[in-house]
């Protein structure tokens, strides 16, 4: 969860933030694995104030994450 939070802000796309006394990125991973566990597939929420073409994102975000993380696919809902 950091990992992606410490990319997202790194690539610098304008994110919707929690409100309260700790704010952070509003981001979610579908199935959290148990610690020490790999996974070849996960599905990730990240809600931005603003449109953003998702080519765009991909590529930023993935500029941004270490070697072996892979972006395979970007979706969105535009709601």
């Amino acid at each position: 969860m950091r990992l992606f939070a410490r990319a997202l802000r790194r690539a610098e796309f304008p994110l919707k933030m929690t409100e309260g006394f700790s704010p952070h990125p509003r981001l979610s991973i579908k199935r959290a694995l148990k610690l020490g566990l790999e996974s070849e597939n996960e599905e990730a929420t990240v809600v931005l104030k603003e449109l953003t073409e998702l080519s765009d994102f991909k590529k930023r975000l993935q500029d941004q994450l270490p070697e072996g993380i892979e972006i395979k696919d970007v979706q969105g809902n535009f709601n």
